[in-house]
């Protein structure tokens, strides 16, 4: 079937994308539609495409090319579709067909309408993995003591939580009515909820977490985390189910379910290598003093819950003493769990300890833009947003449009999610050869503004955005 456009036209050599089993089908001569983005997309998306060429044609002699698809989304698509048309129905077509995007910052519409270019894209296409990893570049100028010892992946799920967009405002009438359901019927029908009323002056959001798409997210983090070498190797679950314990807690309990189903031979949850270890330690201990050490506070719990830990011990050793005691858990990957509060703590004071953080939106949302100030800033961090049959590369920062048309801007977010496509698409040899561009650029102090004005000393003047993607692609050859 032909698919057809109202105002854009496809490039007329190059090949299609397909998937399988949720994993792209990469052709020598992809076609791949690009939204060059708002405000400083402008400057960023000709940079990046040049620092991105650059790199298949060295990495592979003219063997393979990227045959570009431009489409339109925010305020560039509203002077070509007409009035409100943030998003066409072209964009969303090519995208669908080609299966790979790559876009640059989009403005966020104001008032009625779609929240979020971004959100909506994601929701569109069912991008539930929102992938953002976090690395320092040695030179670049940092808030942060140590910020070379944090090199973690934030797998944020991304069609869930608060991001649904399931709300009502204060005053309306659906709102007065959803406040007064809960308030007369359901809160009252729920005996641990007490006494509790929702103020009837508030606004009203729903936080859906789902089964499915926690563990869709977990087991894609699970994945990532196989290609992993030691210490590398493992998952931690970042929830706060100690008050949120329905949805937030659930998440949690749903990703450990699903990493002892579907990989329960390569995995190890931290519970699980504590009883182990116990026991491989003194091989005589027993069930009640395996359960006192892996739980603070033992001896001052009811009957039922040591019972129930006690339970929980035998159950671990019955199930795979055989298959992961005496040292063999060591081999495999950890699965852990942490509170959301703490992790920000964590990745400030104890860095090194995490590779994988696997979590809901809103915390995903926060704690990437927070591990990202670390290791040099939004400036320098990439996304991806990926799905069964579908996957796109983004900037993480806004359009900045005070500095659009410059050429001053950073191009660094955008070049690096292209380093996560070409990853994605197998084509590892271009991606290192932007990876080693960017990091003797950095080490060379060949920067723009943003990082340049932090340095010590200062680097003046600073580079331009154009002349920063020279700057990476004058060291592929180093």
């Amino acid at each position: 079937m032909t698919v057809s456009y109202e105002k854009i036209t496809p490039p007329t050599t190059g090949s299609t994308i397909t998937f399988s089993e949720g994993k792209p089908l990469v052709p020598d001569d992809p076609i791949i539609p690009f939204i060059r983005g708002d405000g400083t997309g402008v400057d960023i998306w000709p940079a990046t495409a040049k620092v991105i060429d650059a790199a298949i044609a060295t990495a592979y002699a003219g063997q393979r090319k990227i045959h570009w698809f431009k489409v339109y989304a925010g305020d560039e698509a509203c002077e070509i579709y007409g009035t409100y048309q943030y998003l066409p129905q072209d964009t969303l077509t090519a995208i669908k067909e080609y299966g790979i995007a790559i876009k640059g910052p989009l403005t966020t519409p104001i008032g009625g309408g779609i929240r979020s270019l971004n959100v909506a894209l994601r929701q569109i296409f069912d991008l539930y993995a929102c992938v953002r990893p976090c690395r320092y570049y040695a030179g670049t100028p940092s808030p942060h003591k140590t910020p070379e010892k944090l090199d973690v992946i934030v797998y944020r799920e991304n069609t869930e939580d608060i991001y649904l967009g399931i709300e009502w405002k204060q005053g309306t009438e659906i709102a007065d009515k959803l406040i007064n359901y809960l308030n007369t019927e359901l809160i009252p029908a729920t005996p641990e909820h007490g006494k509790k009323q929702i103020p009837l002056d508030a606004g009203i959001g729903i936080k859906p977490i789902s089964k499915t798409g926690s563990q869709r997210l977990v087991r894609r983090a699970i994945e990532r985390a196989l290609t992993l070498p030691k210490p590398k190797n493992q998952v931690t679950l970042v929830h706060k189910g100690n008050i949120m314990k329905y949805t937030e807690g659930a998440f949690r309990d749903w990703g450990y379910e699903l990493a002892k189903s579907e990989f329960r031979d390569v995995c190890v949850t931290e519970m699980e290598s504590w009883i182990l270890s116990n026991k491989e330690k003194n091989p005589d201990l027993s069930i009640e003093d395996n359960a006192r050490m892996v739980e603070p506070g033992y001896d001052a719990l009811t009957d039922e819950k040591k019972a129930k830990i006690c339970q929980e011990v035998t159950s671990v050793l019955d199930a795979i003493w055989e298959t992961h005691g005496h040292g063999q858990w060591k081999d495999k990957i950890m699965v852990n769990d942490r509170i959301a509060d703490s992790i920000f703590q964590q990745i400030q004071t104890r860095p090194d300890e995490y590779s994988i953080l696997a979590t809901m939106n809103l915390n995903g949302d926060y704690l990437s833009d927070a591990a990202a100030a670390i290791v040099g800033g939004l400036g320098m961090g990439p996304g991806a947003n990926i799905g069964d049959t579908c996957a796109i590369f983004e900037a993480t920062h806004g359009t900045a449009p005070k500095h659009a048309g410059l050429d001053r801007i950073n191009p660094g977010s955008v070049i690096l999610s292209g380093v996560m496509m070409l990853e994605y698409m197998g084509w590892q040899e271009a991606a290192d050869l932007i990876k080693k561009g960017i990091a003797a650029a950095i080490a060379n102090r060949q920067v723009t503004y943003d990082l340049a004005r932090l340095m010590e000393p200062p680097v003046n003047p600073p580079l331009k955005c154009s002349e920063f993607a020279d700057a990476i692609i004058s060291h592929f050859g180093d």
